[in-house]
């Protein structure tokens, strides 16, 4: 390591202690300092709520989750509801032939029930996507449709978004990564990955049993602020399943009165988990920028709980913003992997056309799962709303791994992890397959972006 790569890498580990402890003193300002101050363990936060009986299924890709939701609303009995941070009213849920535009499902479902859309209102300046202006058409083609209801939600932080993506029909919920438009990218891309201009890695849980009402309650909580509408109390479905299932938030604070001092219960869930992890951690997400995350995985691999411990990340080729940042990161990680037990891959498509992995999932020890709107970076964890629900369900965390790794790697991944791992994975990442290598590559100024972008915008 030349002079350079030194000097920068001891800048940037200065600048991501600021931000920690700036992280750390909000949080404790907040009342949420046992988040950032802690090491606390376990597989639920004290925070939220926890509802048994409930049932989770993870649909992966576009084309698996989005005719589910589809089939939903169009044999919906009482309500309709959806917060995404956008939807395009001509977006197609399904690609067959004559499949109705979202409009036009929401329409004729608003002539049985009521129907409500709750977007983000885009940037106040149009530096990104969705615009002002954009938010602004779809919620007038929403309205249009008749008895559909569209609220466009601007209470947004500076430079930040509402990002989470749920949509609630009578006594289902579904919680993922997945807006219904085309804005930024195709979301219809199926397990199979089949070449195209960009593929798009996601995924989405349907929910049974009381959580719904969770999901529910939340919903109708930010309708209330900006809607200043109050619905009816959701109704508790009754036991579904067998799973213990927790919805996690990030509500920055002074967003919404019914959170005055924020919701920062997504970031002590993912802490919590990884922090427990013996065996196995295993992300795929769009970003890995936090600092906060990523000192507890170094700390795992500079000192491995079992000798089986095996780290699998899967993280877009080019993310659609700081890669430079994700990829310090991850140089970091690899620098502390002295005994091989990290994996860092990227997705293709066949034909090696590339796959982007917009996913925000996480597996701890097959005995954990996460999965919702939240990356791994400053904005999700601080600064955005976002959603996630956990379940401590094993039958749950380890199919759904079982599924994504069989997707990925064509192979049978059914072995003890760290044999997949050390037989399966690496073997793919030197030949011909669908999954790439992924490199920490940037150790300069590219890893710096991160941090300063977070004392910049950061309350």
């Amino acid at each position: 390591m030349g002079l350079l790569d030194v000097l920068d890498a001891r800048l940037g580990d200065g600048l991501e202690n600021v931000l920690c402890s700036h992280h750390a003193r909000r949080l404790r300002r907040l009342g949420w300092g046992e988040v950032m101050d802690g090491d606390a363990t376990g597989w639920f936060t004290p925070r939220r709520t926890v509802q048994h009986g409930s049932k989770i299924e993870v649909l992966i890709d576009g084309a698996t989750a989005f005719p589910v939701v589809a089939q939903a609303i169009e044999n919906a009995q009482k309500y309709v509801h959806i917060a995404n941070w956008h939807a395009s009213p001509d977006f197609r849920l399904t690609r067959e032939p004559g499949a109705p535009q979202l409009r036009e499902l929401l329409s004729a479902a608003a002539e049985r029930v009521p129907v409500r859309v709750l977007l983000w209102a885009g940037p106040p300046i149009p530096f990104f996507e969705p615009t002002r202006k954009r938010a602004l058409a779809a919620q007038k083609a929403f309205w249009e449709c008749g008895a559909v209801r569209c609220e466009l939600d601007a209470r947004e932080r500076t430079l930040h978004c509402h990002h989470e993506k749920i949509v609630i029909v009578d006594d289902v919920a579904f919680v993922g990564g997945l807006d219904m438009t085309a804005v930024e990218g195709d979301r219809h891309d199926s397990p199979e990955h089949p070449p195209r201009d960009l593929g798009w890695h996601d995924h989405v849980a349907r929910l049974e049993g009381p959580v719904v009402a969770e999901v529910a309650g939340h919903f109708a909580a930010r309708w209330l602020e900006i809607a200043g509408e109050t619905l009816p109390a959701p109704e508790v479905p009754p036991e579904a399943g067998p799973s213990s299932v927790q919805l996690v938030r990030t509500i920055p604070e002074r967003t919404y009165g019914f959170a005055p001092h924020g919701d920062f219960s997504l970031l002590d869930s993912y802490l919590r988990a990884l922090r427990s992890a013996k065996s196995l951690i295993y992300v795929e997400n769009q970003f890995l920028w936090s600092p906060e995350i990523t000192e507890v995985l170094i700390e795992k691999l500079c000192r491995p709980p079992t000798p089986e411990f095996r780290m699998v990340l899967v993280l877009p080729q080019k993310p659609s913003n700081g890669a430079d940042t994700t990829r310090g990161q991850l140089g970091r990680l690899l620098d502390a992997d002295v005994d091989r037990r990290l994996v860092a891959a990227t997705l293709v498509a066949h034909g090696d056309a590339p796959v982007y992995v917009h996913a925000k999932l996480a597996i701890v020890d097959d005995e954990w799962l996460s999965v919702g709107s939240a990356n791994l970076n400053e904005h999700s964890l601080f600064n955005d709303t976002e959603v996630n629900v956990v379940t401590d369900d094993p039958e749950v965390a380890r199919s759904t791994r079982l599924r994504l790794w069989s997707e990925h790697l064509g192979a049978d991944v059914s072995g003890p992890v760290d044999e997949v791992v050390d037989g399966v994975w690496r073997p793919a990442l030197e030949g011909r397959s669908r999954v790439m290598p992924l490199p920490g590559v940037s150790r300069r100024s590219g890893r710096l972006q991160g941090p300063l972008r977070g004392l910049l915008v950061d309350g």
